[in-house]
């Protein structure tokens, strides 16, 4: 089981989930909404594609651009479509 928890909220829970680079990519299913807010923000990884993000929002309170997920991956990084991963001081437990 791993979750994703910011600002004393539960972000995303799965017992499923992908692990590249040291990251925990959650299915879309997991996720929780309510806690999500698209973001303009992309980057460009090499090998896994065109990011986009997410800011996270928890009690009126805003974590800019914590959740990634690549909507279309490199065929290298197949396994992390309809995924998302989180950083910024989302800590993530396995």
């Amino acid at each position: 089981m791993a979750k994703a928890i910011w600002n004393g909220s539960v972000i995303a829970e799965s017992d499923t989930f992908e692990v590249v680079e040291g990251n925990v990519y959650f299915p879309t299913a997991a996720l929780k909404r309510e806690f999500l807010k698209p973001s303009d923000k992309t980057t460009v990884c090499p090998w896994k594609g065109t990011a986009h993000y997410h800011t996270l929002v928890v009690d009126g309170v805003e974590n800019r651009d914590a959740a990634w997920y690549y909507p279309e991956p490199k065929d290298a990084a197949a396994a992390i479509k309809d995924h998302v991963a989180f950083w910024r001081g989302v800590e993530v437990q396995r």
